[in-house]
């Protein structure tokens, strides 16, 4: 008779093709299926400063909402933020809106908060926030067009605008801060709260 428990499901909350290599690369067994939340609503009750809770908050919310269909699975829910001369950053529309967000950031420092919830059954269980600190470097006009040319519209996806494992890390001087969160993925503390859960091996 077999009296080992299966290892619970888990479902990743997000379509980030990022958070997807992190889980796949780290050896994680999931599924995907994005979270329909409306983030506008989210934000909305959110002070522009705390973009650490807002993380955290879009997480849970991403979190929750799928585990409501998915009665036993356990669901890892995420979201980053990025905080910049006192406010808060969103994607951006269009390359032209990217390269004037890119300009104003040459040069200064801004923020990236990833934060990560696992639920059960409508209930989170967990959540945590990380945070980055970035450092851009004061780039030439002719690197910037450079970039964007080479990068396109993929870059709007990105809330800053770029992505650390590509070009985008040439638009730095330094990272402060861990290489996943840059990601958006707070990696190390997710792997350890799936191991508590019993999700994966400890």
């Amino acid at each position: 008779m077999v009296t080992a428990t299966a290892t619970p499901a888990l479902i990743l909350a997000s379509g980030s093709a990022a958070r997807r290599a992190m889980l796949e690369n780290a050896g994680v067994a999931f599924q995907v299926r994005p979270a329909d939340v409306d983030e506008t609503a989210v934000k909305t009750g959110f002070d522009p400063a705390d973009a650490a809770g807002l993380a955290r908050a879009l997480a849970c919310r991403k979190a929750v909402a799928v585990s409501e269909t998915a009665p036993g699975a356990w669901v890892l829910g995420a979201d980053q933020t990025l905080a910049f001369d006192g406010g808060l950053v969103s994607k951006a529309p269009s390359l032209d809106a990217a390269r004037a967000r890119l300009k104003s950031m040459r040069g200064r420092a801004h923020h990236l908060h990833s934060g990560a919830a696992l639920a059960r059954d409508g209930q989170v269980v967990w959540s945590a926030v990380d945070m980055a600190t970035m450092q851009v470097r004061d780039f030439s006009d002719e690197f910037l067009d450079a970039y964007l040319a080479a990068e396109g519209e993929g870059l709007l996806a990105c809330v800053g605008s770029y992505r650390l494992e590509g070009m985008g890390a040439q638009l730095f001087d330094r990272v402060e801060g861990d290489y996943f969160t840059v990601l958006g993925l707070p990696l190390w503390a997710v792997l350890d709260q799936l191991r508590r859960q019993g999700v994966i091996a400890s």
